[in-house]
This record gives C-alpha cells, structure tokens and sequence, in this order.
C-alpha cells in the first residue's frame, strides 16, 4: 500500500488531470465531528480530495461523496439500514460485511449507474483499498486509495470489469452539486450549416471544454456537450428542429448568462424563438422564476 508520498502524489495528478471547482461543495467541517460519528478515522488521501473537490461528479459519472453539508444525497455511507438494498439479498457475491463490522465496507462515493465505491475498513485507514460494489451485487477490490483509484480512472489506466470507461477522447473534468438554474433557448434556423453555428456558438463562450457529443445514423438529430472553463456553465447544443441551446448555471450568473446566450445568437445567425425550462416548460421572461429553479 502506499506510502503518505505517493498518496499526495495521486492528489497532485489528479489535480493536475482534472481542474478542481473554484468554489467547491460541502467541501470544510470538522473532520474530527464527522469521524466521531462514522466511528472510525478517515483517510488523509480522502480528506484531500474533499477539501479539493468537494460533493460533485468526475465526467458526469462518478460521484464524490462527503461528510458535511446537509443534503440527504451526500455523506458516507454505512450500516444496510442505510444503503438501499442489502447485502443479505447478495450473500453469495458479497464476502464481507458492512462498516462498523470490522473489516467491513464503508462507501465515499457512487456511480451514474448506482454503484457504490467503498473502503474494504481492515488496518489503517491509509491502507484502506478500494471496493467496487456494482448495482448487481458484484464487487472487485483495487489495492490503492480512494485519490489514485479516481486519478486511474479518470486517467484510463485503472480498468474495472464492473464501472463504465471514462471517454478516452476527452479531458476529464468536475462537476460540482450546486444549486443551478436550467434555461433553454429554441432558435431560428439562421443562414449557416450547424457545424458552423457549433463554432460560433462555442467561439462566443470561450473558452470552453468537450464534455462528449453524438449524431443520429441520419445525423440530423445529435447533441453537443460542453462547459465554459471560467464560469462554471454546463451547456448542451442540439441539432434538433428547431435546433435549441440548453445552459446550466449558478443562479448569481443569471443576467451574464443571458446577455452571453443572446449575443452568441445573434452571432450565430439565429433568433431566439422561445425560452423554456429544461423541461420545455414555455418561460414569458428570461427571468421568470420556476419551481424547476428551486
């Protein structure tokens, strides 16, 4: 197991890798309250990637899980009482037993495909390896910390036969679970092709980052994911008719976001035909608040 070097040295790739959120989530407490309450101490590689990283997701995928905050979403997980399904139902693939148990699982973080990710809690916490428990009750144990097992698979070059690959095409990256508000913007077509409306649009919001993309076999129908590096704005552009572009956003940013979202079309060529919610609920104003916003 690793040394307290190479633990920091996991921490520094995977900053390194995957840029950290200015202001991350429920990210500072009282450690030794938290620890207090689990029963047991922490790992130090741990304490670091959540002072780091904070409650968020690495590529839309795996979630990062903390001891603060109050939402019923975060926070370590244990004792079946508290996880949804039980080992019992598993007791065939499932060798061991579930923290305060000694030597029992303790789960810091899940999957998109609700997966748990766990310490196997035997020796010292520092010791701790990690534990995939898949949704199906299928589990497979990686001797490394919690830090390098992200940075491996982030980085891919830590292969699980249970999680998903992380898009190897791509830069890795870091959402943090904050309050945002949705909007959606249906445009006019506009005198351009959609490639060229994709440049404009993404020319306008610059700098930004991939975030994956796809196209129907027809490819007139597709999606194009991408986020804003300064600000925090997660964005989707569709291909769709009438095509529309959809945005993310922390509610402080709101009137940047729309003057930024007007421009790029106007620069696009296009006009705005409508504003909704995410769930394409008709918005008379930009501004017009929506239980969706809450």
């Amino acid at each position: 197991m690793a040394d307290s070097k190479t633990t920091a040295t996991a921490c520094d790739r995977l900053v390194e890798l995957v840029v950290p959120p200015a202001e991350p989530v429920d990210a500072h407490g009282d450690w030794t309250a938290a620890e207090t309450t689990i029963g047991t101490r922490l790992p130090s590689d741990y304490k670091r990637l959540v002072e780091t990283y904070g409650w968020g997701e690495f590529c839309d995928f795996l979630y990062l899980r903390t001891p603060f905050g109050t939402s019923k979403h975060n926070g370590i997980e244990w004792q079946s009482a508290r996880l949804t399904g039980s080992p019992e139902r598993d007791r065939d693939r499932y060798p061991h037993p579930l923290h305060p148990a000694p030597g029992g699982l303790l789960v810091w973080g899940t999957t998109m495909d609700a997966d748990r990710l766990c310490w196997l809690t035997s020796g010292s916490p520092d010791d701790w390896p990690v534990v995939v428990w898949s949704s199906e009750g299928w589990y497979e144990t990686h001797p490394m910390r919690a830090a390098a097992f992200i940075e491996g698979w982030a980085g891919g070059h830590v292969n699980s036969r249970l999680l998903m690959d992380a898009e190897p095409d791509l830069v890795p990256w870091f959402n943090a679970f904050r309050p945002r508000i949705h909007r959606c913007l249906r445009l006019s077509e506009g005198p351009t092709d959609h490639p060229e409306r994709l440049r404009r649009l993404r020319e306008a919001l610059a700098p930004t980052t991939d975030r994956g993309s796809w196209r129907s076999a027809s490819d007139e129908t597709g999606q194009d994911h991408f986020a804003t590096v300064d600000t925090d704005w997660l964005l989707t552009y569709d291909a769709s008719r009438p095509h529309q572009i959809r945005i993310g956003f922390p509610p402080e940013d709101s009137e940047q976001v729309r003057q930024c979202l007007f421009a790029a079309a106007q620069l696009m060529g296009c006009e705005v035909l409508q504003i909704t919610t995410a769930a394409g609920r008709f918005l008379p104003t930009w501004d017009t608040a929506t239980d969706e916003d809450e």
